[in-house]
């Protein structure tokens, strides 16, 4: 039994003999990452995810070994009632490493496997640190190496946060998709390069906000495919060394049933050790993602411009003041909240780009920096899709009569007449229009183009926003 007092015990690894604080439940192994990597100051803790996938690997590998009679089943059954107390939230501010690490994850399974020893050891009724009667290694580690644990333990954890995100974007589509319909009979001027175009309704032009989202989560359903592969069995290269011929089928299976997700063993255990591929499609869908929440936020920010020198088509729910200095300016906030977390998806991305490409042989070394990239890439993109819809889009109004403005005094609206007075005839109206301030309107009536009811007709609001047949022009236009 390990030397212990009152305040810490004693626990050996390969380098020597160290004192682990005898209220820890990590040991000698997570001591010295923790002492080695102070880099982000985030712990592996705070991304639930991992820890609860960590947890169902132990438990599903000791469930495969019971099976194949390599571990006695009051080994197993304290393994398992730990792995079950994690998974259910306990024991997490144990995990105490660094989610950026060297050592290919190590650190992480290491502090798994004794957190998860030394609760199972307590259930057992023995004192933490007394590994004669459970060890970290050969029995919560059994037939495992960090080389399959680790990888198997973000495809999971991955696959969990995909759901969150897709709850999170379904909540922000849902409010652009209610908006639409609420703004679907406000005529406005379309824009495109930031000039006046065409007519459309404010409900066609948020309702393509819901489109874009509704497609990108088509995009993630896709890509979280690619992750129900797992190379669990594979242990340290791929070949199996270590393990039951059967192990592998066997933890998979177990594993699918704890975690509720249809898990495959990858045919090719030694390619898909050393292949980082699937996160690499994951994170590019999180940038597109990205990329058009970021852009959709972009508009809100100009069609709220103003109040009264910029655009002024919507009006922003004012979330706190905007300025120190300037009373009463109310700056869109969460937009912007919601820009940033898209540039420093871009970065992950890069980051994650980076590190599946840096691999060697038959292992990638840095998976713990995807890791991080990728969680900070969900997590952050879960809340700002909440924070999006419930701060800024459920609230958002509209103001109609600047609406009707913009129509009534655009250039652009002389594009419905093309059809009607040709394009030399619409050509030269505008110009006119734009040189002496006046409406397309006014200009086509003056100079006798069409009549009043033609005109009317013409500019329905019905007839500018969808497609129409056109007769012949007449002879002359």
């Amino acid at each position: 039994m390990n030397e212990m007092n009152d305040t810490y015990r004693i626990e050996s690894d390969l380098l020597g003999e160290r004192e682990v604080p005898n209220a820890a439940y990590y040991g000698v192994h997570t001591l010295r990452a923790v002492e080695n990597f102070q880099i982000s100051g985030t712990t592996i803790a705070t991304y639930p995810n991992l820890v609860i996938a960590l947890a169902a690997i132990k438990e599903a590998a000791a469930q495969a070994n019971a099976e194949l009679g390599l571990l006695p089943e009051a080994l197993r059954a304290a393994i398992a009632a730990a792995c079950q107390e994690i998974r259910e939230g306990r024991l997490h501010e144990q995990f105490v490493v660094d989610i950026i690490q060297g050592g290919a994850g190590t650190s992480t399974n290491m502090n798994a496997n004794e957190v998860i020893c030394n609760r199972a050891l307590e259930i057992m009724g023995h004192q933490r640190g007394e590994y004669a009667y459970l060890h970290p290694n050969e029995h919560v580690n059994m037939a495992q190496s960090t080389n399959d644990v680790y990888p198997t333990a973000l495809r999971i954890a991955t696959f969990f946060a995909i759901g969150h995100l897709l709850d999170a974007m379904e909540v922000l589509r849902a409010a652009f998709d209610a908006k639409a319909v609420e703004f679907a009979g406000l005529l406005k001027l379309g824009r495109t390069q930031l000039q006046d175009a065409v007519p459309m309704t404010l409900g066609q032009e948020f309702s393509t906000y819901a489109v874009m989202l509704e497609e990108d989560m088509a995009r993630l359903r896709e890509a979280s495919a690619l992750i129900r592969e797992v190379n669990l069995g594979a242990t340290a290269i791929g070949t199996g060394i270590t393990a039951h011929p059967d192990y592998a089928a066997k933890a998979t299976a177990a594993l699918s049933r704890i975690t509720g997700v249809d898990l495959i063993t990858a045919p090719n255990l030694v390619e898909a050790t050393q292949d980082c591929g699937a996160f690499v499609q994951i994170s590019g869908v999180l940038k597109r993602i990205a990329v058009k929440l970021s852009k959709t936020c972009n508009d809100l920010r100009l069609l709220s411009s103003g109040p009264r020198a910029g655009f002024g088509e919507i009006n922003l729910p004012p979330m706190q003041a905007g300025s120190s200095i300037m009373p009463g300016k109310v700056n869109p906030v969460i937009p912007e909240v919601v820009n940033q977390i898209a540039f420093e998806v871009f970065g992950n991305d890069t980051a994650v780009t980076f590190a599946a490409e840096a691999g060697q042989l038959q292992l990638n070394a840095f998976e713990p920096v995807i890791a991080a990239s990728l969680f900070r890439s969900f997590k952050h993109l879960t809340n700002g899709c909440a924070t999006l819809a419930e701060r800024c889009v459920k609230g958002i109004t509209a103001n109609p009569d600047r609406l009707r403005e913009t129509i009534e005094r655009s250039i652009a609206l002389v594009t419905a007449l093309n059809p009607i007075i040709g394009y030399k005839n619409a050509t030269s109206v505008a110009a006119e229009a734009y040189a002496s301030n006046a409406t397309i309107r006014e200009v086509v009536l003056a100079r006798g183009l069409m009549t009043e009811a033609e005109l009317e007709e013409a500019l329905r609001p019905e007839a500018l926003i969808q497609p129409r047949a056109y007769g012949p022009k007449p002879a002359g236009r």
